[in-house]
């Protein structure tokens, strides 16, 4: 089928939706695999299948977070709705974020600090790797989420 626009696709898989989910499953996918389509309409295909089919959705929000043509705010966004769905997808997803140098550091610092939350030993390595190689203030946040500070003892 020829359509004028990703809105048509989006449109028709909505409509899709209402007779034959497993079909409109399978176009949402499409929609939010598919490079071609603008980075905010991929995110919005797949924010619809959780809907219809949860394992889609886990996999259309790892493919646009492991995109490096992706926006990296879209990107980021995909990985932070993964935990729900697939915590070893989010893990994985997180993790491509974090080692990406072409994504700014606070996006990276940020993916890793999800990833902490899923994969503490995958973010420590992403931490020990910053710390040779960004600014003192980049380590310490780096630091801090692999070993909090911990409290001040109480006086004797």
């Amino acid at each position: 089928m020829d359509y004028d626009s990703d809105d048509d696709r989006m449109t028709m898989a909505e409509q899709l939706a209402e007779h034959d989910p497993s079909a409109a499953a399978a176009a949402f996918r499409a929609i939010a695999r598919d490079h071609a389509v603008d980075d905010d309409v991929r995110l919005e295909a797949a924010s619809r299948l959780p809907e219809v089919d949860e394992a889609a959705a886990a996999d259309a929000f790892r493919a646009i977070a492991r995109d490096h043509a992706v926006d990296d705010d879209v990107r980021l966004e995909a990985a932070s709705r993964l935990p729900d769905l697939d915590e070893a997808a989010a893990a994985d997803a997180f993790q491509a974020i974090a080692r990406d140098h072409g994504v700014g550091d606070d996006l990276r610092s940020d993916a890793a600090e999800q990833l902490a939350r899923l994969d503490p030993r995958a973010a420590a390595g992403f931490f020990h790797r910053a710390a040779d190689d960004r600014p003192r203030g980049y380590r310490f946040g780096g630091a801090t989420m692999l070993h909090p500070p911990r409290p001040p003892r109480p006086p004797r």
